[in-house]
Order: C-alpha cells, then structure tokens, then sequence
C-alpha cells in the first residue's frame, strides 16, 4: 500500500468501526476456537502494518512478534506496541527459523500478494507442528470497488477457493466462515451502485464517520462474534478461516 494510506490507517484503526468490530470477532475466535496458548508460546501478526493488532494479541500472556514490509510503517508499529517488529515480505523475505510459532495471524494481508499460495505455504513452515494460522481476507470478487484498487489488493475470495489453498499448503481448516454479514447488503448495494453510476466521492472506505454512526456499525460488526462461537455464517463482506499445521 501506498505509505499515506499506512498514516491514515495508524490514525483510524483505533477507533474506525470496522477495524473495532475486527478485532473484537478475532479476539473472540482466539479463545473459543483455538486451544488456550501457555507464557511460552510465540505469535506472529504477518504483515502487521502499524501494529494495530499487538496489542490485542499480547492479551494472550504470550511472546508477540511482528512482521512487515514498510519500513515506516513498521517503525510506527514498534513505537505503539513496544513489541519486536521485523522488516520482511511474503513469500521469500520472512526472517524466521522454520517452526518457530504457536500462533501466526495474517490479517487482510494475503489479497495484497502475488503469490497467496507460496506466502501461505511459508507460513505453515514457520509455524511449530500443530501451530495455528488465523487469516481474515476480503469476500467476493463482485464486491471489487476502489477500496480494493487504491489498497493495492490482487483479489477477493470465496470460502471454498482459501480452503483449498489452505489445503495445499499442509493447513487443515479447523474453522472457516464469512463475517461482516448484517452489513453484507447494504455494502452490496453500495459497490453494485458505485461500478455502473461511478463512485460520487474519492472515499477509500477509511473516513472515520460521525460518533454516533461509528458507535452503530462497530457494534453491529462486533454483534457477530456471538454467532461465529459456534455457527458458520453463509456469506459476508469477509471471511475468518484458521488452519492448523498437519
């Protein structure tokens, strides 16, 4: 991504209901999905931008790392989190011994990469046998707008095609839903509108809206964990998969 877009999320991804609403499902699949993780254990947020997620993932009592490839964002992402970040990409610049982890999350950072097998197949290697990747990616191809073009993003997904992927790359999925579903036709409609009347605006998605709009969207995201606790979801904007190393 372009380096203004890294600021601009640095300044959002505390507040902005869609990376509020994020981190509250993926927290929630940590501890229900996952078995609990012990002071010893290693994780590593792959493509971790400007560290907005260590924090949530120190939570977890263990050793926390990051990766990313900006080098500026990376420094913004050791000032906030006081965490080891290291400076690498995907698929051949990941500057770790193989199974070195318990834990790697690769939040909506695979649609970034050219090559989403090889990184997923690199990452399997540098987890510990039966460690655990956590990814989250954005959903549908239909669904392509700005956002994805000015995010540098190469592809959507759908459920069946990152499984797959998982697959090949030694990661048995354990759990694998669309999220971001209450929201999914409203935002549907939106980007349907968008791609035959052209975008009204330059918005990138990344507009903090007013408080209280902010405060509605966040909880109505964050309402599906709940649900992801013990049910797939049929469709959403995004999907969560979590494979285990075989």
């Amino acid at each position: 991504m372009e380096p203004s877009i890294y600021l601009k999320m640095d300044r959002l991804e505390q507040e902005h209901w869609w990376f509020a609403g994020r981190r509250n499902i993926i927290e929630s699949l940590l501890h229900t999905r996952l078995t609990p993780l012990d002071s010893d254990s290693r994780i590593l947020d792959a493509g971790c931008g400007t560290g907005g997620n260590l924090g949530l993932l120190s939570r977890l009592g263990c050793e926390v790392s990051g990766l990313e490839m900006d080098r500026g964002a990376a420094e913004i992402a050791r000032w906030k989190s006081g965490k080891s970040v290291y400076v690498g990409s995907l698929p051949d610049g990941v500057p770790f011994a193989d199974e070195s982890f318990d834990l790697i999350v690769l939040l909506d950072v695979l649609e970034h990469i050219d090559d989403d097998v090889g990184a997923l197949r690199t990452l399997a290697s540098k987890l510990k046998p039966g460690g655990s990747l956590l990814i989250t990616v954005p959903a549908f191809s239909f669904l392509w707008s700005r956002h994805d073009e000015s995010h540098h993003h190469k592809r959507r997904y759908r459920l069946r095609e990152l499984t797959d992927k998982m697959r090949q790359c030694r990661l048995r999925p354990i759990h694998a839903s669309y999220f971001n579903t209450w929201l999914f036709p409203v935002i549907a409609l939106v980007r349907i509108l968008q791609r035959r009347l052209g975008p009204t605006t330059k918005s990138d998605d990344l507009t903090l809206p007013s408080p209280v709009l902010n405060k509605l969207l966040a909880g109505i995201l964050s309402s599906e964990r709940h649900l992801l606790k013990f049910a797939k979801l049929p469709f959403g904007v995004s999907i969560a998969a979590i494979g285990r190393k075989t």
